[in-house]
């Protein structure tokens, strides 16, 4: 049985198609973003006074603040999965390195120099693990001011903190998703990627040639 990356596919247009991500890892990130709107949302309404209006997403305070902890618990259940998935694309090697080092060719879009890159780029690797940290510390902390079930196991100093380290974990995650859309926005065909599930042939060896090479030569 062939493997869904291998198999044949061609677009309206009949251009070749690649399975980038499956239907089941497609699945898995929407769950994970969706999660993670509604915890923006939801932390935000509770962050501060002028952002109070939020609560309306989730139906008031009161289900806000019990809503939003066990959102948090999906998301990162469901990020685990996603990382599971995909640790081993995200590991720097001296590509990656070398991609870092030309960041102004990055940025003014001349990727006929930058080197030959996988699944992912330095940037994207970057921000998965970015990821795995934010997302740890707002567990951890999280678990400490969920005042239902936990915070009263800890003294009011360590609540304050894990508060302060929440909010700051909450503004690198979501600084860090910000840059994700804008980069999937920037580069054409990466949304269709997480949406179709698919690329053509033309967009991986542009993009992620060693990543292409890899999957023809499979």
């Amino acid at each position: 049985m062939k493997h869904p990356e291998h198999t044949e596919l061609k677009d309206v247009k009949g251009n070749r198609l690649i399975v980038r991500y499956t239907a089941n890892e497609r699945t898995n990130h929407w769950i994970t973003a969706i999660s993670f709107v509604l915890l923006a949302i939801s932390g935000l309404a509770m962050f501060h006074p002028a952002m109070s209006w939020l609560y309306a997403i989730l139906g008031g305070g009161q289900w806000t603040r019990i809503l939003h902890p066990f959102i948090g618990c999906v998301m990162f259940v469901s990020f685990l999965i996603l990382a599971l998935r995909f640790w081993h694309h995200n590991y720097l090697d001296n590509s990656d390195l070398q991609w870092m080092r030309q960041i102004d060719d990055v940025l003014n879009n001349r990727e006929e120099k930058l080197p030959a890159i996988g699944k992912y780029n330095a940037g994207q690797k970057l921000l998965f693990f970015t990821m795995v940290v934010c997302l740890v510390l707002l567990l951890a902390s999280g678990i400490v001011i969920w005042r239902r079930y936990f915070s009263f196991y800890f003294p009011i100093g360590i609540i304050r903190l894990a508060a302060v380290v929440h909010a700051a974990a909450a503004f690198v995650l979501m600084v860090g998703i910000v840059v994700h859309i804008y980069a999937a926005l920037w580069v054409k065909g990466s949304i269709g990627a997480m949406t179709r599930g698919t690329v053509t042939y033309g967009w991986a060896r542009k993009h992620h040639p060693n990543w292409f090479k890899e999957i023809i030569g499979k």
